[in-house]
């Protein structure tokens, strides 16, 4: 059975929506289990409560919450994480800075790895913000893959939508009230669908 773990931080749902969409279409794949994971949070209660992110959060609360040495029993990793001035959010940084001994055994060299975002804005940091991340994931020695133009719902023009040729993504806008459109859905679960298809590959 070959395994892909979806790994994500989300602070108001729009990337666990999107991440829900990630495990399903890995999980369409037959001979695949596909399993979802959050990272640890860092900002405090009261912080989370102040912004009403506590509210938004309690939602997922169910979805175990990963350490770092889990991550060598997937055949492929699948992140997800908002954008912050074009990077990755400090939660999920955090997380993968917390990687150095697996980065020091080798433990995660070969194996398929992707990302996902969100921003407020169409051009909000989406791309750089997948493309950094591929730095991390190369570091380890990650096969990187992205989002293949035969996910034609990218090249949309009729309505606003993220996604690109890095990887699936969402626009949620400046105060949070857009969610996923089932266009941005559907890239998120064509990237787990590829990304397991070449994980069950490569693991064959």
């Amino acid at each position: 059975m070959t395994k892909v773990y979806v790994v994500f931080y989300s602070m108001y749902g729009h990337v666990y929506e999107m991440a829900e969409a990630v495990t399903a279409g890995a999980g369409e794949i037959e001979g695949v289990e596909a399993s979802l994971f959050q990272v640890p949070e860092l900002a405090s209660e009261e912080s989370l409560a102040r912004t009403g992110a506590d509210k938004a959060r309690a939602v997922f609360a169910h979805i175990p919450v990963i350490n770092a040495e889990q991550l060598p029993e997937a055949d492929a990793i699948i992140f997800g994480a908002p954008t912050r001035f074009g990077n990755m959010c400090a939660q999920m940084r955090s997380f993968l800075d917390r990687t150095g001994a697996l980065w020091a055994k080798g433990a995660l060299i070969g194996k398929v790895g992707s990302f996902f975002t969100s921003s407020a804005t169409q051009h909000g940091g989406q791309e750089t913000t997948i493309v950094t991340s591929h730095v991390t994931l190369l570091h380890h020695g990650m096969v990187i893959v992205g989002l293949p133009y035969s996910a034609q719902g990218q090249t949309r023009i009729d309505e606003i939508t993220g996604g690109s040729p890095y990887g699936a993504s969402t626009i949620t806008g400046g105060d949070g009230s857009r969610r996923p459109s089932e266009n941005e859905l559907e890239l998120a679960r064509f990237q787990g669908r590829h990304v397991a298809a070449i994980a069950k590959k490569l693991s064959a």
